[in-house]
Formats: structure tokens, C-alpha cells, sequence
């Protein structure tokens, strides 16, 4: 009879862990992801990193977050810096008049490469909607699959854009993620991280970029059409010379 009890009871306790899996809210999820991906790091530390010969940078100053990137053009050294709303370009440190129109594709370009290498921490920014939609399995692995949207205020120019997003469900890490645009024709991107490692802690990432051969389906079916081989490689994200270093 004790053995039939302790029977039960260690069944009622794998029963319990395994709802306990399965009934995490998508917030936990991506508390989880960015915990182990950096966590708390992300808050104290500057970065930096080279993405297709031009560096970016990433700091905090006077409590605003300040992103930049520097590239030679010709013999000009340019600095383009991005601070809270504001954008600035600099020729050999002498600030120069951008159109407005051309301000907000630069600092929307900036944004853009600094949120793909910190991600998934900016996944907890105010403006984004996180919904899960169950769990997928890409390539005989399962990952909890997630939906993001933005708000329309501090959503940024592309906040009608949607995301998905493939967290390992033993890891959490994203391993894949997709999204759809709707600028210069819009499209659809699939992308697959490797090259994962850490930095004084916080994780980077490479990505395979893949677009759809034919005609796009939904973004929420493009982790099937990758599996199905719809996909076809279109460029590698890589970064190099990345530095994390303390504010402290």
C-alpha cells in the first residue's frame, strides 16, 4: 500500500511540473529569455559591435538612451547618433543638416540593428504587445511560439509590423524569429540564430535572413513554410569586435 502511494504521489508531482510548463504566461516566457540572455546586465552595460563595416554603439547619458553608428564615406568620417527622439549626423565631428524625412530613415535604421543584437530584451519595451500562440516544433525541436505587435505611440515608423518569435522551451533563448514589413513592397523575413556567445555576459547572436520563395503567406505559417524548404537564404547578420563594458 505505501509503495502504491509513493506511486501516486510521484505521479501527481510530474503531473504538477509538467501543467506548470505548459500554463506559463507569456510574460514568464520572455522574463525567462531575457534573464538568460543577460538579464540585468542590459541595464548597467555599454555596448559596441561592428555590423557590415559600420560600428554601433549603445550608452546611456543623463538617463537617456543614446545609439549611434560611425562609417567612413570617402574621406569623411560620419557619426550618426540617435538620442531619445532626436537625430544627429556629424562629418568629421562637425554637425551637418539632415532633411527631416532622411533624419527619421537613419535613426529608424540605427534603432532597427541595435534592437535585433540586444533582442530579447527590448521584447519588455512599453509599446509591445506579447500574445503566445501555443507551441511549434522546428526542426524535431518544440518552442513556445509568440506574437508581438507595437503600439502606435512609441511604437516607432514600422509599429504596424508583426513579429513572431520561437523561444526553446527548455533554454528560452529565441532561436528563430520572423516578421513582416510593409515598406518599399513589404515582405516577409525568417531568420535562424547561430554563433551564439556571450560577452561579460550578455548573449549575441548571428542570423541566417530568409525570405519566402513565391508569394508570402501568413507570418504565423512561415515556421512551417521553413520547414517545408519555402524558404531561400538571402544574407547572413553578423556581427564582430563586440565590447560589453560596465557603467560602473
Amino acid at each position: 500500500m505505501n509503495k502504491y502511494f509513493t506511486f501516486l504521489l510521484l505521479l501527481s508531482f510530474l503531473a504538477c511540473k509538467e501543467t506548470s510548463k505548459e500554463t506559463l504566461s507569456v510574460q514568464e516566457i520572455v522574463d525567462k529569455s531575457i534573464a538568460n540572455s543577460g538579464g540585468e546586465l542590459y541595464k548597467n552595460h555599454d555596448t559596441s559591435f561592428v555590423f557590415r563595416d559600420k560600428k554601433y554603439s549603445a550608452s546611456k547619458k543623463d538617463g537617456k538612451k543614446v545609439l549611434s553608428r560611425i562609417f567612413n564615406l570617402d574621406s569623411v568620417t560620419v557619426k550618426d547618433v540617435k538620442r531619445g527622439d532626436g537625430f544627429q549626423r556629424f562629418f568629421n565631428d562637425s554637425l551637418v543638416a539632415v532633411p527631416d524625412s532622411m533624419a527619421i530613415k537613419y535613426a529608424n535604421s540605427i534603432n532597427s540593428v541595435h534592437y535585433f543584437a540586444r533582442l530579447p530584451y527590448g521584447l519588455n519595451d512599453k509599446a509591445v504587445n506579447k500574445e503566445l500562440l501555443g507551441e511549434e516544433t522546428i526542426k524535431g525541436k518544440a518552442y513556445y511560439k509568440v506574437k508581438v505587435t507595437f503600439d502606435q505611440e512609441g511604437g516607432g515608423d514600422d509599429f504596424d509590423d508583426t513579429y513572431v518569435y520561437w523561444f526553446d522551451k527548455e533554454s528560452f533563448k529565441p532561436d528563430y524569429l520572423a516578421y513582416d514589413f510593409h515598406v518599399d513592397g513589404g515582405g516577409q523575413r525568417f531568420r535562424k540564430a547561430y554563433n551564439e556567445r556571450y560577452v561579460n555576459g550578455i548573449r549575441f547572436v548571428d542570423y541566417e535572413n530568409y525570405k519566402p520563395k513565391k508569394k508570402d503567406k501568413g507570418i504565423l505559417e512561415i515556421g512551417k513554410a521553413y520547414e517545408n524548404g519555402e524558404l531561400e537564404l538571402l544574407s547572413k547578420i553578423e556581427l564582430s569586435h563586440i565590447s560589453v563594458l560596465s557603467r560602473d
